[in-house]
């Protein structure tokens, strides 16, 4: 595991300017994580699986299971979707959170978030601009067949690009840029961080009903108001702190 104290852990001080690859992270010894990497590498949020109710056992361990094919997304739309799922999330490599599998049931269920920007267009039809923008993108500025055929460091461009609102004309002259990008992303993380993978990850109990949780208003201290279900990290950085640091 890499050494987190040293400056160039910081991307603000790093030559790229780009956080390091994720892989400094442990290796996950028990249960599952994205990649098989995390900061609580000994914690398997599906050992406490007998602690919740049946509903939410249920709803839980669904999101385990084979996903079948994309409904919503076209065979022409689903590699740029995937590249872009993958992409913004650092999901290189197996295991994957199927992200880009449970978007698309979202939108192909019309299970949408009940509000909508005024000057946005569904979101349905936000993410198959997007898409399509991308594309546009990869092909126009560096001379790519799709946002997906795109090497790596130029998709970590073109995502850059959006984030910012640096996507101009063709298809994104459709869109509030900066909108689309908060539409897309919001999907992408609550799906990501809907999954038992995630939550090991990052060291998340899972569901608190019934069981509850025993130390709010606890005494200060990591130790201190740590539950009894859940286990210390790797490393002793506290992640927000770190990403004040980075100036992000």
């Amino acid at each position: 595991m890499a050494d987190t104290s040293r400056p160039d852990h910081l991307p603000n001080l790093r030559a790229d300017r780009q956080p390091p690859h994720p892989s400094w992270l442990p290796r996950q010894r028990h249960g599952t994580t994205p990649q098989m990497i995390g900061r609580y590498p000994d914690f398997d949020v599906l050992e406490s699986k007998d602690m919740w109710d049946e509903a939410t056992r249920k709803v839980v361990l669904a999101r385990l299971e084979p996903t079948g094919p994309l409904r919503f997304f076209t065979p022409a739309e689903e590699p740029t979707l995937r590249a872009f799922c993958d992409i913004v999330l650092a999901q290189d490599h197996e295991p994957r959170v199927p992200v880009a599998e449970f978007v698309d049931a979202k939108l192909a269920d019309g299970q949408l978030d009940g509000y909508q920007y005024a000057d946005m267009p569904d979101d349905r039809d936000t993410w198959r601009l997007v898409l399509r923008g991308l594309d546009e993108a990869a092909a126009q500025r560096y001379g790519k067949a799709s946002f997906a055929d795109a090497e790596v460091p130029t998709q970590l461009a073109l995502v850059d690009q959006f984030s910012r609102g640096r996507l101009q004309g063709g298809t994104w002259s459709q869109l509030n840029e900066n909108r689309a990008w908060s539409v897309c992303m919001r999907m992408t993380l609550s799906a990501f961080y809907s999954h038992p993978w995630a939550w090991n990850e990052i060291g998340f109990g899972g569901p608190a009903y019934p069981r509850g949780y025993m130390r709010l208003g606890g005494p200060s201290g990591p130790a201190s108001v740590r539950e009894p279900f859940e286990t210390r990290g790797a490393t002793d950085e506290d992640p927000v702190e770190m990403v004040q640091e980075e100036g992000y």
